[in-house]
């Protein structure tokens, strides 16, 4: 019995140990079949090799993804900033619309207060008077033909409208390549003649041809500087007549900024100046002397330099078109007359027994930013301060050699150079000196100049007031000075002085 359970267990255990051994063998032979140069051997170069490579492409992929992601990160930003800008001008253009949307509602409150029903007057220092009159209605029958060029050009029914024909085709050239580069759009050209469409044509620049009207072909065709000049206030009619807001310019101005920009708007007219200082560009008290009068001696008179007519913003109101209606009407009728003397006689003369004067509301433009070249070469080139500054237009209307200031003023604020303007003198080789003085003129008001019949010796008289006479009340010549003497006397009528001083003054200057 204990034999049998001895043998038993034998057995067992043998059996244990076989497949103990067997498991063995199974497990080395798996490990060599998955570990065929053993567990600590050198790995297989190749394997090394395709494992670098793989690491190698992976590393590759990785910097090739970087440098795509740089690549749309870069034209993102790009696409962001140019957004970014684009709404930036959508800010600017909808501050300006609100701007002028507040203007117009300020505007027709003031309307609205003054001719409704009569109001009570408010406490001291709080009324204010209507300053601003308010637009015709449009009507486009006037020329259907104008009406769709200004739909197109015009930006919130406001445009620059100048008038050129061939002989100043250069100046024209400098005048619209200023106003591409400020980015002005709104901008029209009246054609006087086909040489100067064809040239805006060739030029891109948007222009406007009239219909066959012999009164101003003929102007315009051969006219000079002054006689093309005078056409404006009849063709601007019509701009006005389909309700948009014209800001007039000669073609000798250089434009820095944009004009709409700087503009109130509260007013029928808004003009430049020929002033050069407050007191001239604004007006002040001009004390005249009188001597025989003793006590009474001194007369206080009110004086302001002229607005210059190359150069305003007029709105489409009523009493605008009456303006441009008087002075047409002046200009075409003799004696022949200045357009500039005209324009301001009808803009400031008040009614008086014998005269209804024009109510127009009236504004003088800022004289540094609309900047004459007066001011320019007598004094802004000459400060160092005031160099700095940059305007908005330049008008080169005190100079008779108009096309190099005119590039001497793009370069000098376009270009940078700083000594451009300074070859040029402070007036020109055009002034005139007269040898004999005038005993009397016939004059309206020459205010403190002509006193007790005679000009007193070595005075500057500017033309303008010289040549006032009792037909011709503004002088028909240029803002220009004139400097008398005395040695001798002669007397002689108003009207010879006018013929013979205009013919003088502008014989061979009318280009």
């Amino acid at each position: 019995m204990a034999s049998r359970r001895e043998k038993s267990g034998q057995s067992v255990l043998g059996s244990r140990i076989a497949v103990a051994v067997g498991i063995g063998i199974l497990v080395g032979c798996v490990c060599a079949f998955l570990f065929p140069h053993g567990f600590f051997s050198p790995p297989n170069p190749s394997l090394q090799s395709r494992r670098l490579v793989k690491s190698n492409l992976q590393i590759d992929s990785s910097s090739c993804d970087s440098s795509e992601r740089i690549s749309m990160l870069k034209s993102d930003i790009a696409g962001l900033s140019e957004k970014n800008a684009e709404l930036m001008k959508q800010v600017r253009e909808l501050n300006d619309k609100l701007r002028l949307a507040e203007q117009g509602k300020g505007h027709a409150q003031e309307q609205v207060v003054a001719l409704d029903k009569p109001q009570k007057v408010g406490p001291f220092g709080t009324v204010k008077g209507l300053r601003t009159n308010p637009t015709v209605m449009a009507d486009e029958s006037v020329n259907p033909r104008l009406a769709k060029i200004l739909t197109e050009v015009a930006v919130r029914k406001e445009l620059i409208v100048a008038l050129a024909n061939s002989n100043v085709k250069a100046m024209l050239e400098v005048w619209f390549t200023s106003i591409k580069r400020v980015g002005i759009t709104n901008y029209l050209v009246v054609a006087l003649d086909d040489g100067i469409a064809e040239f805006c044509k060739s030029n891109e620049v948007p222009f406007y041809k009239r219909d066959p009207d012999e009164d101003i072909d003929s102007v315009a065709r051969g006219g000079g500087n002054h006689a093309v000049s005078g056409l404006k206030f009849r063709i601007l009619r019509e701009f006005l007549q389909l309700g948009y807001s014209v800001l007039l310019s000669d073609v000798d101005i250089v434009y820095l900024q944009n004009p709409f920009d700087h503009l109130y708007r509260d007013s029928d007219v808004e003009s430049m100046t020929d002033g050069h200082n407050n007191m001239t560009a604004y007006g002040y008290n001009d004390v005249f002397d009188e001597p025989k009068m003793g006590w009474a001696r001194y007369a206080h008179t009110m004086r302001i330099w002229v607005y210059n007519s190359g150069f305003f913003y007029i709105r489409p109101t009523i009493p605008s078109i009456e303006l441009l209606d008087r002075v047409t009407d002046r200009l075409a009728r003799p004696p022949s007359a200045w357009d500039q003397a005209v324009f301001n006689e009808e803009l400031f003369y008040p009614s008086h027994p014998g005269y209804v004067g024009l109510y127009a509301a009236k504004r003088t433009m800022d004289y540094y930013l609309f900047m004459n070249s007066k001011v320019l070469f007598k004094t802004v080139r000459k400060d160092s301060n005031l160099k700095k500054f940059k305007p908005v237009i330049i008008h080169i209307n005190y100079h008779p050699d108009k096309l190099p200031r005119m590039k001497a003023v793009v370069e000098f604020y376009v270009n940078g150079k700083q000594d451009a303007l300074e070859p040029f003198p402070d007036g020109s080789d055009w002034d005139v000196s007269l040898s004999e003085s005038v005993s009397t003129v016939k004059s309206h008001s020459c205010g403190n100049i002509i006193q007790d019949g005679s000009l007193k010796e070595s005075q500057h008289v500017p033309r303008q007031l010289l040549l006032q006479t009792s037909s011709l009340s503004l002088a028909q010549v240029g803002p220009r000075s004139v400097k008398l003497t005395e040695p001798t006397v002669q007397r002689v009528e108003g009207d010879q002085v006018v013929g013979l001083l205009y013919q003088l003054f502008w014989l061979g200057l009318d280009y």
